[in-house]
């Protein structure tokens, strides 16, 4: 295996498979039929049979658009949302007499919002558009007749053609295998692409079809397969060849998947079977869900409430027009001479005045439309896409080990890392490492192996044993650490079998047949570095890498692998000497998790027939023989300690086999492996469950999944941040509650509600094997536990107990039924730790379901494997750990990270002040949308509604998108409201984001009040400020358009200013954004007003020769400034100084200088509403409250004694 990086290898269906001719039976029937149409003529893709059927070609599109769909579907997306179809309506009703502006005026900001967008869009799908061209352009070679191989592009490639890929390339389409470089038709195939697999997969071509070994093999090849219908299933394939006039059954074993890649094999030769969009890669290519966080779907409400409040004032405005139009001309005298109502249109006819306050409403709706913000969603979108920029750039993030850094594979949910309130956890390789190393084993009934795991360390400290100390020192068992470099994956110390001593021991025959069933019974490749001759493996998973390596390590080198043997340099005991042994491969009886275990058969060099099997206890002691329980007992103690320390057990046997029961298991065996049923796994069990009986116990294994880097200390963390945790596992009980310890989601003292099923009564209802009387005890003793358990929280109620739900899969599967999961849900969410064991996929992701739904709150998946997808999915946010499990979770995720300790800085940093800064800026995007809106209003109100804008066209349009856009951006990208070492520091600043303080209705209304107590000071300032004075020297009186600009300018500069009071960090984009929009205003006075009086209108030189000279207009725009400022200013300094927030309390001492004074800090962290009941932070305070309490015990005795 030269070059890249190595993988797992799984063989599923191999070498000793007989892939020959096979009896079809009734298996047959379905090829033809319904589901199992499809024919192709191999090698003869452009004959008459094949044309009439049109296939599909290989083109791939994974683009959301085309030219000619474009704009037709992107418009409709932006039409999705009802603000754009308001602007819309508004901007086509401003080309009627109904219009308060012109047109150009109205659509222009509609169309720059929806362009900016659409231009989004359009560079997303061109990226998809240039990859694909890049997939579609790949080239292969492709039979051309006579023999010939010729280059070609993939999307050029038809069902039927024969085509030939060398190794390291990626298969163009699905192919079946004809045959490889290697004589019996192997080839190895990486599948990452497709499932997110690291390990490689082995493949075999048909007997019959494996000598076309050459090109010109294929001049006169003709072949008819028949198979099933294009489907999405990856791990199933039922189809048959028709060649030289037999039929041959086609499997998974002969299917080669599009985007999956060939690996260590020279070349393959394959004919296409589906192509395009019928291959089972794109037939997979579903979307993810959509998912979008709390506050974007409030924000749709926020938006509809606008929209009320824009009917509501419309409406009242029409009724006052209304009723003034009417009374406008009586007995001949004109109140509004202005509006001549003796010679008007309907629009301010007293005789028509209903109609003229109908179409007065519509006016209405348009003027006030600038209420609704027009860019809040593009504006979002853009901080969004920053945001998570940031977040994929931040160093203390990056795991260097791997070269990976924090990954934010959409901006949707960036705020809702800010509120989450409950993580729901995968253990192995989330928690812990995936990273398994051998530290124990237990052979002949002795148990070996000197090392502490983690979780030993934790025990210790949990019963206050001597042990924990010792081991802190670095005393323990010093002198029989071997002083040589630790080998990955083996982390062994015991004299007595290191070195070869084994061969010392009493029993070193069993020694000697467990450290061969450890260097045999695996699906590992080796490599031997040429240079140094050292032998490395690629294995299925960690932990068999784990046995290998250890096996190798006592003498039982693996350092070869054949087709049909595996070669070892095993330790001879009567010669000391290293010898090399060979042992023909017969069978692999793959390991699934139905089975528990795995076997292989072997033949040795003295020609005896052995099973050697592994597997988990619970299915191997039932196994053994009469004669081979020997060991069981004391077998079965060690394993029970190994449990207790956190590791992860296997046990080891054998047996041998005679020559006549072989011959007949493999018959049934190889007949079991070419059926095409789909029951064809099942058929494989029942065969092997009878070989693999009446073994002879060897001993058992125990490897340690450590512990991430960091792991308590972020799990302490969340939990002083008010984080909820709970732990999905498919670990047994006892495994995940000692990594609960080590982790300190559970501490001593911390009550325990265990549910089971494993009471005698369902023993022994087991036994008898009455189905429906198992379910229904069950099932009642699930409830009566949950019931019992709330029992004992409720007579807790107002101690300081804390409690831990810790629960099987069996009681899971009841728990979880629709009549009994909120009862157990309201358990759960009142202990402090929930573990669920022995979880599979699914109960995952149906536990995360319901605690979404259940407590409508947001929660958090985070995995590393591909049985974690469900869960990561179903979550409001799924994170996945980029680990040793593949990328199938990462692929499924949200936002993917190297190791569990980020999620503390990605929440309480990067979330918390995501939330805080979109919260924010939309809270600010309504308040200065109702500061100016209302001056439109409160103007109209002033002018009898007479349907009079009080601004300039273009300053209305330009508002959103020029003055006040900018500065809006920067809050959202860089405002921080205290630095990130104190978010660490005071983890309870998160629990703002997790009640969603920032962003409550009271906020949000108090934002819009600002907004409208805003708009009333600049236009009743303005208006009485200037409305009966001289504004300049000659004495004239001011006109709308001088009265409209000073309140337009005031706008400006109270919106900006009110940006910076509200900025916690400044840093000078933050001063350009906001300085800079009021000196845009003014240039755009200066320029627009410089135009022709045709196109600027009102604005004609207003402010160069009106509003410049005056003195007051600046005097009133400084004075309303400061004006309008003073009412949040005070209700700030108010609420900073007697009602601080957590932030405000964090800001206060880090200005006084106290942020280091332990004493100022803990009474920060006793503002906490929710109590911190994990972590060890948690535990101290236990540990701290218990000595109080006993204290306080003592001096009551000691006042008593002294009455």
């Amino acid at each position: 295996m030269n070059g890249g990086r190595r993988r797992k290898l799984r063989f599923s269906k191999i070498y000793a498979f007989s892939c020959g001719r096979s009896s079809f039976k009734e298996d047959h029937s379905q090829i033809g039929g319904p589901g199992f149409s499809r024919v192709v003529f191999c090698n003869d893709p452009e004959c008459f049979e094949a044309g009439i059927r049109s296939y599909s070609n290989n083109y791939v599109s994974t683009t959301k658009y085309t030219l000619a769909t474009f704009f037709p579907k992107s418009l409709f997306e932006q039409f999705r949302r009802v603000a754009n179809v308001y602007f819309l309506v508004a901007g086509c009703l401003a080309f009627t007499p109904l219009a308060p502006y012109t047109p150009v005026s109205a659509l222009l900001p509609l169309i720059v919002v929806i362009g900016a967008t659409m231009a989004k869009e359009a560079v997303e799908d061109w990226r998809r558009n240039q990859q694909d061209i890049e997939v579609n352009n790949r080239k292969v070679k492709v039979h051309r007749g006579e023999g010939n191989f010729d280059h070609t592009e993939w999307k050029n490639l038809r069902v039927g053609d024969i085509v030939r890929v060398e190794k390291d390339d990626f298969f163009p389409a699905d192919l079946v295998l004809l045959s490889s470089s290697y004589e019996d038709a192997i080839c190895y195939v990486e599948t990452m692409n497709l499932d997110g697999e690291t390990n490689l997969k082995l493949k075999q071509a048909l007997e019959v079809t494996s000598g076309l070994h050459d090109d010109s093999s294929f001049r006169n090849f003709k072949a008819l397969v028949k198979c099933e219908d294009p489907n999405a299933n990856l791990y199933s394939f039922v189809g048959s060849m028709d060649f030289d006039d037999q039929q041959y059954p086609l499997s998974p074993q002969q299917l080669l998947l599009r985007d999956s890649k060939l690996r260590n094999t020279d070349y393959v030769y394959g004919a296409v079977i589906f192509t395009g969009h019928d291959t089972k890669v794109i037939q997979n290519s579903t979307d993810p869900p959509s998912k979008r966080s709390k506050i974007e779907r409030k924000m749709d409400n926020i938006i509809y409430f606008l929209f009320s409040v824009l009917i509501l004032i419309s409406t009242v405005g029409s009724i006052f027009f209304g009723i003034a139009t009417r009374e406008d001309l009586k007995n001949g005298k004109m109140k509004r001479w202005y509006l001549r109502p003796d010679n008007t249109k309907v629009f301010f006819d007293p005789k028509r005045a209903a109609i003229a306050a109908i179409l007065h409403f519509l006016t209405a709706m348009m003027l006030y439309g600038y209420l609704i913000p027009i860019s809040l969603y593009v504006s979002i979108e853009i901080v969004k896409v920053l945001q998570s920029i940031f977040i994929n750039q931040d160093v203390q993030m990056y795991y260097e080990e791997t070269d990976k850094p924090a990954q934010a594979r959409t901006s949707n949910l960036n705020e809702e890392l800010g509120q989450v309130d409950t993580i729901l956890s995968d253990k192995t390789g989330t928690l812990t490492c995936n990273s398994m190393e051998f530290v124990k084993c237990s052979v002949a009934g002795t148990a070996y192996g000197r090392g502490v795991t983690e979780v030993e360390r934790a025990m210790a400290r949990r019963k206050g044993s001597p042990l924990a100390q010792e081991i802190e020192n670095g005393e323990h068992d010093e002198e029989h650490v071997d002083k040589k470099p630790l080998v990955k994956g083996f982390n062994f110390k015991d004299e007595r079998v290191m070195n070869g001593r084994w061969v010392n021991e009493a029993r070193n025959d069993v020694l000697q047949k467990f450290f061969r069933v450890l260097a045999i019974c695996h699906t590992a490749i080796p490599e031997v570095v040429e240079e140094t001759g050292k032998v490395s493996y690629e294995a299925e998973s960690p932990d068999e890498a784990a046995f290998v390596i250890a096996a190798r390590e006592f003498g039982f080198e693996f350092f070869k692998r054949t087709q049909t043997g595996i070669s070892l340099h095993e330790l001879d005991p009567e010669s000391g000497m290293k010898v090399e042994r060979s042992y023909k491969l017969l069978n692999i009886l793959e390991f699934n998790s139905a089975r528990r275990r795995m076997s292989v058969i072997v033949r040795n060099e003295k020609g005896q027939l052995l099973l050697l099997c592994k597997g988990a206890d619970s299915v191997m002691f039932e196994r053994l023989a009469k004669n081979g329980r020997e060991f069981e007992d004391q077998t079965r103690e060690h394993l029970n300690g190994y449990a207790d320390a956190g590791l992860r057990t296997l046990v080891l046997a054998y047996r041998e086999l005679d020559e006549r029961e072989y011959g007949q298991f493999n018959e049934e065996f190889n007949e079991a492996k070419n059926s095409v049923s789909a029951d064809r796994d099942a058929l494989i069990d029942e065969v092997t469950e009878k070989m693999e009986k009446d073994l002879i116990l060897l001993g058992a294994t125990a490897v340690e999944d450590k512990l991430q880097k960091g792991v308590p200390e972020c799990i302490d963390k969340l939990a002083q941040a008010g984080i909820k945790i709970w732990v999905l596992t498919g670990d047994k009980m006892e495994t995940a509650i000692n990594i609960g310890f080590a982790c300190s989601l559970l501490r001593q003292g911390m009550r325990q509600i265990i549910i089971i099923l494993e009471t005698p009564d369902i023993l022994e209802l087991e036994k008898a094997g009455d189905k429906s009387d198992i379910t229904k005890a069950s099932k009642a003793s699930v409830i009566q536990q949950i019931n019992d358990g709330k029992s004992l929280l409720t007579s807790a109620n107002g101690s300081s107990d804390a409690f831990a739900l810790i629960i099987d899969g069996k009681s899971l599967v009841y728990a979880l039924e629709d009549d009994v999961k909120n009862m157990f849900l309201e358990l759960a969410i009142a202990c402090a730790s929930v573990i669920c064991c022995r979880s599979s996929p699914k109960q995952k992701a149906l536990v995360t379901r319901l605690v979404k739904t259940g407590t409508s709150k947001t929660t958090l998946a985070i995995g590393d494997g591909a049985n974690d997808v469900g869960m990561l999915q179903e979550a409001d946010i799924g994170i996945g750990i980029s680990g040793v499990e593949g990328m199938q979770a990462v692929m499924s995720s949200d936002i993917a990270i190297a190791q569990f300790q980020y999620l503390e800085r990605l929440l309480l940093v990067h979330g918390h002040w995501c939330y805080r800064r979109i919260s924010s800026m939309i809270c600010y995007f309504f308040y200065k949308n109702l500061a100016f809106g209302f001056t439109l209003f409160l103007f109209e109100a002033y002018a009898s509604f007479s349907g009079q804008a009080a601004y300039n066209d273009w300053y209305m349009s330009f508002y959103n998108v020029f003055f006040t856009s900018l500065p809006v951006l920067a809050l959202g990208v860089f405002d921080q409201d205290v630095a990130a070492r104190f978010c660490l520091k005071f983890p309870l600043l998160y629990q703002e984001g997790v009640q969603n303080v920032l962003f409550s209705w009271l906020r949000i209304l108090g934002w819009m009040f600002n907004g409208i107590c805003s708009a009333i000071i600049i236009f009743f300032f303005c208006t009485n400020a200037l409305e009966h004075q001289a504004f300049r020297k000659g004495g004239e009186v001011v006109g709308l358009e001088i009265l409209g600009t000073t309140m337009y300018t005031c706008v400006v500069w109270v919106v900006n200013c009110q940006m910076a009071l509200a900025i916690s960090y400044f840093t000078w984009i933050q001063h350009v954004f906001i300085w800079g929009s009021i000196i845009l205003w003014y240039l755009f006075l200066l320029t627009y007003g410089a135009m022709s009086p045709t196109i600027s209108t009102t604005a004609y030189k207003v402010f160069i020769e009106a509003c410049a000279p005056a003195t007051s207009y600046w005097l009133v725009t400084l004075f309303v400034t400061i004006s309008a400022l003073v009412p949040y200013f005070s209700y700030n300094a108010i609420q900073m100084r007697f009602f601080p927030m957590y932030h405000g309390m964090i800001q206060w001492i880090r200005y006084e200088g106290h942020a280091d004074d332990p004493e100022y800090c803990q009474v920060v962290r006793q503002r906490s509403l929710r109590a911190t009941t994990v972590g060890y932070t948690a535990r101290a305070e236990a540990r701290a409250t218990s000595m109080r309490e006993r204290i306080h015990d003592r001096t009551e005795q000691v006042r008593e004694i002294g009455r």
